[in-house]
């Protein structure tokens, strides 16, 4: 009995002395530039002696907890002086820190901190670009665009010359969830693709994820774009823009209250319509937007934030056709930190997408456009320094405007009309975790259960078994079903329902400190549909949410990559390879009318699509060149087989090279900063030709030839090619000045590769004979601008 006892009290024993040398105490805070108190996403936060680390989140919060002792700690990030200090972890800390900025250094040395590949993480198939990298990019017209610099990334294409949208790893540009502010954005594009919606004078970060989406994105099949605005400059009021040849811009911002809040307001607007003008020329186009933001910092704890955009493009054909379409947002957030482990984000957002025709010539007006309103509330929890957990819960409700006819005059003999709206629910929650294994193996795990239901008022057509779409057997088509009655719901009454669970996984496993291999899966449900049949979009495309006829996309994508960083961080090598494969994806019956379609389920099938690839990235990170080399090796294809064994689906029911298909994609990119005042950089862009349909023969009626044409997507345009360059001359300016300015000269198309947008085919009325024209919209544009900032 006295032996048991001994025991018993041994135990105790070691059990309180490990829980006394397991104490824990946790350091935490705020991560900020010195200059403008701006918060800085993903700075690394880094105790050496436990090999612990942390990155701040998209509000510039960290937090680490560790066994009570005596650390060094290490904060860095791209572009800004490390700061290494010693903490005396005996308690919880809250330690904020503001990081210096890197100057322009002569000679060698450009940055101290290399922006290498962190093979840790289990994050993949993720890109990261910072606005300074961006900026060094010579566009077309000489403004810095987003959208032109993610197209050099592996994986990323473009749908042709001029279009609008982008397309990720064999995706539709309808596919990529784009978010400013945490706000939706449905077309990125002004002047159809020539320039994009995001103003980078406003823009702080920007993150591109391709595959391994963490759980707290969804609703798109192929990828986010998680973009953020800056908070302005809380200590001291500055100015900043540009004048180019088509477009100027300028941004203002300062503090509210120093150190506490700040406020910014930014504007663009394009011009070169007014020359026209100059020549009698009645035609135009032209944008114009807006960027705002707003925050205070109540406490240490409370923080509120104010962010809006609004953009519009207005496109006219000789005073008789005007198209208005553009973005707006709003977005009111609320950041709190209930401890030194849980941070907190609260948003109420509102996104609306307008897209208008004037049409005078037939007398009337054509409205349509989608908004949603959608609340969040998003946790992360730093239970541990290996674990991290991440959970919320959003819901999003949706009012879709397929088309208002108003009449343009009295006169104009065109009666209103209201094609039917569309209204949605999506309700959603998530759970995330990361964690550290061991110190090679790092996880990230997780899933999203997400619910959809289509929502009346609305008036649903009938059809005998179900079928909108009926097949002739005779004459093997496709062709329109009749309703054979119609079902009436009432407002908010429930039309149809999903739910789906999206599990997220990823991992990665160290070799060593500058080699790994990652892994990840998963799935991701779109419930919002593009009705288009173009290969890019355009400012009439109509969203439309999923119901009986229309089923929801269903992603499942499989990555794997071998990361690695080589000669002391001086190269990074990235190389994935990955499978997608998407359910429900939409196809379109030979002749389908898509334009104030009533019934758009009549001209839709659902097929399936799948993309697979391998991707190579290898990029230059110090010295006086920086820059990249990315090469893409894909296939995506498509198929929409016969619903029955009679039918023959289309293509015969074959997998077909879908409209984004793209074989080969090469980019390369560099930066060379040749002396104090010259920077110069260049890019080079190659990709396949874009998938298209040839005639494969022709026949003739009533003395017309008319061409005929076979099997989708056969043929391709030719190879598509452009050589960018630029040269930056930032003259010597006076210290005590603080007007400081430079001039952007680039080249767009150095070579004037006559690329083709598209080729089109048409009886030659001299000859009779079909041929074909080739469309072409850029040849060599020079651009000049001048931006200043004070």
């Amino acid at each position: 009995m006295q032996l048991k006892n001994k025991a018993v009290l041994l135990l105790i024993f070691l059990i309180s002395s490990t829980g006394f040398s397991q104490e824990k105490m946790t350091i935490s805070g705020t991560i900020s530039d010195k200059k403008n108190n701006e918060t800085l996403i993903g700075v690394s936060v880094a105790i050496k002696e436990l090999k612990a680390f942390t990155a701040t989140n998209e509000y510039g919060f960290y937090s680490l907890t560790l066994p009570k002792g005596d650390y060094e700690i290490s904060i860095s990030s791209v572009g800004y002086e490390s700061i290494t200090e010693k903490i005396d972890l005996n308690k919880n800390i809250r330690k904020d820190y503001k990081l210096t900025e890197v100057g322009q250094v002569l000679d060698e040395v450009v940055f101290s901190e290399k922006n290498k590949t962190n093979t840790r993480k289990p994050e993949m198939s993720v890109n990261k670009l910072s606005i300074a990298t961006i900026k060094q990019m010579p566009v077309v017209l000489g403004e810095v665009d987003i959208i032109k610099s993610i197209l050099l990334l592996p994986g990323v294409t473009n749908a042709g010359e001029g279009q609008s949208g982008f397309n990720v790893r064999g995706g539709g540009a309808d596919q990529n969830l784009i978010l400013l502010d945490e706000a939706t954005i449905f077309n990125s594009s002004h002047l159809f693709g020539f320039f994009s919606v995001f103003n980078p004078d406003a823009i702080k970060d920007l993150k591109l994820y391709k595959g391994g989406i963490p759980a707290r994105f969804g609703g798109r099949a192929s990828s986010v774009l998680d973009i953020y605005q800056k908070d302005g400059n809380s200590n001291a009021f500055h100015m900043n823009g540009g004048i180019g040849l088509i477009s100027s811009r300028l941004l203002a911002e300062g503090p509210i209250v120093k150190d506490k809040g700040s406020f910014l307001i930014g504007g663009r607007a394009s011009y070169a319509h007014l020359f026209l003008k100059l020549s009698n020329n009645k035609n135009s186009a032209y944008f114009y937007d807006l960027n705002t933001k707003l925050n205070y910092k109540f406490n240490k704890s409370n923080s509120l934030f104010l962010s809006g955009y609004f953009g519009r493009d207005v496109f006219s054909l000789n005073q008789s056709f005007t198209n208005t379409y553009g973005n707006s947002t709003l977005n009111l957030r609320w950041n709190h930190l209930f401890s030194d482990k849980l941070f907190s984000n609260l948003s109420a957002i509102y996104s609306d997408y307008y897209y208008g025709l004037n049409l005078d010539f037939v007398g009337f007006n054509w409205d349509s456009g989608i908004k949603n309103y959608n609340l969040k509330y998003d946790f992360k929890y730093y239970v541990t320094n290996k674990i991290k957990l991440n959970y919320g819960a959003n819901a999003i409700y949706y009012d879709f405007n397929p088309g208002t006819i108003n009449p343009s005059s009295v006169t104009s003999g065109i009666n209103f009309k209201q094609i039917e709206k569309k209204y949605a629910f999506e309700p959603s929650f998530y759970l995330d975790a990361e964690e550290k294994i061991t110190d090679k193996i790092n996880i990230e795990y997780g899933f999203r259960y997400s619910m959809f239901s289509r929502l009346g008022s609305s008036t649903k057509n009938l059809y005998a078994n179900d079928q909108a779409v009926t097949y002739d057997s005779d004459l093997k088509i496709y062709e329109k079903a009749t309703p054979i009655g119609t079902e009436y719901y009432g407002r908010n009454q429930s039309m149809a329902n999903f739910n789906n669970i999206e599990p997220r996984f990823s991992v990665a496993y160290e070799f060593s400190e500058n080699k790994s291999v990652k892994a990840s899966y998963n799935r991701m449900v779109q419930y919002l549909q593009l009705v288009s049949n173009t290969a890019s979009p355009t400012p009439l495309d109509v969203w439309t949410p999923s119901d009986s006829y229309i089923k929801p996309q269903i992603a499942d994508q499989w990555a794997l990559g071998y990361f690695t960083n080589i000669k002391n961080d001086t190269y990074s090598l990235e190389v994935e390879s990955y499978y997608k494969k998407i359910q429900n994806r939409m196809d379109y019956i030979d002749g389908a009318d898509l334009i104030a379609n009533e019934a758009i389920e009549q001209v839709i099938l659902n097929g399936e699509m799948r993309s697979y690839g391998l991707e190579i990235m290898l990029r230059k990170n110090t010295g006086k060149f920086n820059g990249w080399i990315a090469y893409t090796l894909s296939r995506s294809e498509q198929r929409t087989p016969g619903r029955t064994a009679l039918e023959t689906g289309i293509n015969n029911g074959n997998w077909y090279r879908s409209a984004y298909d793209k074989t080969h994609n090469l980019a390369i990119t560099g930066s060379y900063k040749w002396n104090t005042k010259w920077t110069l950089g260049a890019n080079f862009i190659l990709q396949s030709g874009q998938p298209v349909t040839y005639p494969n023969g022709q026949y003739t009626y009533q003395g017309i030839t008319v061409p005929s044409y076979g099997l989708r997507n056969e043929n391709s345009l030719p190879l598509y090619h452009h050589l960018d360059v630029s040269a930056t001359l930032t003259p010597k300016h006076n210290a005590s000045r603080k007007w400081k300015r430079e001039w952007v000269f680039s080249i767009y198309n150095l070579y004037s590769r006559k690329n083709a947008a598209s080729i089109s085919f048409r009886q030659n009325q001299d000859s009779g004979q079909n041929e074909a024209i080739k469309l072409s919209i850029f040849g060599i544009v020079p651009a000049v601008s001048y931006n200043f900032k004070f």
